[in-house]
């Protein structure tokens, strides 16, 4: 009975763990089941789009940049097309062995290689870089001949950026180059439809129109899906939405004339900004020197950046628009506008001009010994009396001077659409107590109001900003902001439409004063400074002569400039606006360290007006005078800018 009681517990042991591992594994089971279910049914959707990613690739297709050009339709930046040999260096065991083996290949120079390791040091290893643009076809060729020897290196085809007049308009046009780490870490900051639209792009605008229309010029990046084999490399092709390419911008200079002003400069050092004072568009905006943009497009080589940086001439400043300089004598219309708004002055006040002004003991110069004797406000621009705006000056104070020139534009942001526009100084006691730390440094001293009325002291001001002063004078006291973007012109329809105009303002001046003041300024060009540069001109214009000091010199001491280095040298400056009766155009010109401002600079501004109102193109016998700091009335026989052919040769072509 005992062993019978044994078998019956044992048979029941056994049989409870047949359940018990029955149940086990219909529970495991039952797990691959649901896991089957919840993979083959629920997450089908989502594995499938992963296989198929494995598949195949998304790839961003960068559109084709939109083209710069003038005011009409001359090209100022295009693309051509290329081909390029690329390194990516993460790819690469050894980059020496690698460039030293791809010489026996393809012309790999040594400015080639420097360029190389200057992106190189830019980027990161896995960006592909290119070692030369502009491959033959027989390099070509040759290197895909013999590509399984090189892991990490490529041919692409692409789009490269070209400027085909070279260094004309540079500081304009800007350039284009690789996108660096802060532009990316920029970029990453952006809204995610404006980062999609950037992938792919390895070339972004660094300065210039290139730099402000970028989001036009870019266009909309398009994507194709292609079939990948295991190794990643593209099979055929899926789908795909075809790129944008981007706008065209229509800048509003006129790029012949800008050639011409550039021209006219040569060797010198300087900025003239010329401006339509109906509407603020800047008809020319020189820069003087320039530089070519197409070394930096494809990453410039240490050897030309060092000649930019560090020229003593600075080519790479943008004095147009970055430049800071005294105003000198253009400064007194402005000045005389403050006393008749003001009611500092009448137009007919009398003031005698001994020659000098004195302030207790210090005597402040005018005119070398002689003075002009009786002097109204006409006969003060006319004959650019220093003692009137002296005493002018005194009168008024800094803070009523500062106040007036506040609204015309003058040491303020114009608004141009260019960025890196720099402010300047017109001083008051407010700005002397926030730019100085010790107490004696910021306190006013009436002395140093006594010379802001002819232009100099703590005055510094752009040539913009002169230009636009004098275009709101020109245009009765309506300003119009200066701007450069004209219009976008859809490159697939063709359509044209205009960028909008920045807002205009009325600075409320009585026309009684505006027209005392460009009277005056008329008669400079007939009777005054300017009249021998003038004589002849077949429209009448108004203007103003400027000398500038560049170094400080002692009241009693005599201006020589044969005893001082050229770049102490006075600058020469002039301030005008043509036709008189309805002014066209408004302009500021500088000639750094050229001296007085009817030997340098009114010469360029004649050129200019004779340009743009008689369609005339000085002679090239005028043009070398010009250069060679001669003054007067244009020399041999002017051509018809439409006869003078552009391009001017040689075209700059590519790299």
């Amino acid at each position: 009975m005992t062993e019978l009681r044994n078998v019956d517990a044992d048979i029941w042991q056994f049989r409870k763990r047949v359940i018990v591992m029955a149940l086990a594994v219909l529970f495991a089971f039952g797990l691959i089941v649901s896991r089957m279910v919840w993979l083959q049914v629920h997450k089908h959707e989502e594995y499938m789009a992963q296989a198929e990613s494995n598949r195949t690739a998304v790839l961003p297709v960068v559109p084709n940049r939109g083209q710069i050009v003038d005011r009409d339709g001359r090209v100022l930046a295009s693309n051509y097309s290329a081909y390029t040999l690329e390194l990516t260096p993460s790819l690469i065991e050894d980059l020496d062995d690698t460039i030293s083996g791809l010489r026996e290949l393809v012309d790999i120079g040594p400015r080639d290689e420097r360029r190389f390791r200057k992106l190189l040091e830019e980027s990161h290893r896995f960006d592909s870089l290119p070692i030369r643009t502009r491959l033959s076809d027989e390099e070509v060729a040759r290197f895909t001949a013999q590509r399984f020897r090189f892991p990490g290196v490529e041919v692409r085809a692409r789009l490269l950026r070209h400027y085909p007049n070279g260094e004309t308009a540079s500081h304009v046009i800007g350039y284009i180059g690789r996108i660096n780490q802060r532009e990316k870490e920029l970029i990453a900051d952006w809204p995610e439809e404006e980062q999609a639209n950037y992938r792919g792009t390895e070339y972004i605008g660094k300065l210039g129109a290139e730099q402000q229309h970028e989001q036009l010029l870019h266009g909309a990046t398009g994507f194709e899906r292609v079939e990948t084999s295991a190794g990643g490399r593209a099979v055929r092709s899926l789908a795909a939405t075809p790129p944008t390419p981007g706008d065209t911008v229509v800048l509003t200079i006129d790029v012949k004339l800008q050639h011409l002003v550039e021209a006219l400069y040569g060797d010198r050092r300087g900025a003239l900004v010329a401006i339509d004072p109906r509407n603020g568009e800047v008809l020319a905006f020189v820069s003087k020197p320039t530089f070519d943009p197409n070394l930096f497009v494809e990453g410039i080589d240490v050897e030309n950046w060092r000649a930019l940086n560090e020229s003593l001439d600075k080519p790479l400043l943008n004095r147009a628009l970055r430049g800071t300089y005294p105003p000198g004598s253009t400064y007194k219309p402005f000045m005389a506008m403050a006393a008749l708004e003001t009611g500092a002055r009448k137009a007919e006040t009398v003031i005698n001009d001994p020659g000098y002004w004195m302030l207790g003991n210090h005597r402040f110069r005018s005119h070398g010994d002689g003075g002009l004797g009786a002097v109204d406000l006409r006969r003060s621009i006319i004959k650019s009396s220093n003692v009137y705006y002296y005493s002018l000056a005194n009168e008024m104070g800094v803070d009523a001077i500062h106040d007036f020139m506040k609204p015309l534009g003058i040491g303020q942001i114009t608004g141009i659409d260019l960025k890196g526009e720099v402010r300047g100084v017109l001083p008051s006691q407010e700005w002397k107590r926030n730019t100085y730390k010790r107490p004696d440094q910021q306190r006013w001293y009436a002395g140093e109001t006594i010379s802001l009325g002819i232009g100099q002291g703590y005055n510094n001001f752009t040539m913009l900003q002169m230009a636009n002063a004098m275009a709101t004078l020109a245009n009765g006291g309506v300003k119009h902001a200066p701007h450069l973007s004209l219009a976008r012109r859809n490159p697939l329809t063709g359509q044209v439409d205009p960028l909008p105009a920045p807002p205009t303002e009325n600075l409320n001046f009585k026309p009684e004063h505006v027209r005392a003041v460009l009277s005056a300024m008329q008669a400079v060009t007939t009777e005054g400074t300017s009249a021998r540069v003038f004589s002849g001109a077949g429209y009448t214009s108004g203007g103003k002569t400027g000398t500038a000091q560049a170094v400080t010199i002692g009241q009693r001491e005599r201006y020589d400039a044969r005893k001082l280095e050229e770049h102490q040298r006075d600058h020469s400056l002039y301030l005008a606006f043509a036709p008189a009766d309805a002014p066209r155009v408004a302009l500021a010109v500088i000639v750094e360290n050229a001296g007085f401002g009817a030997a340098a600079a009114a010469p360029i501004a004649r050129r200019v007006f004779d340009y743009l109102l008689l369609g005339q193109y000085p002679s090239e016998q005028d043009i070398a005078s010009v250069q060679s700091g001669g003054g007067g009335p244009p020399q041999g026989t002017p051509r018809q800018v439409s006869e003078v052919p552009w391009p001017p040769a040689p075209l700059v072509a590519p790299q």
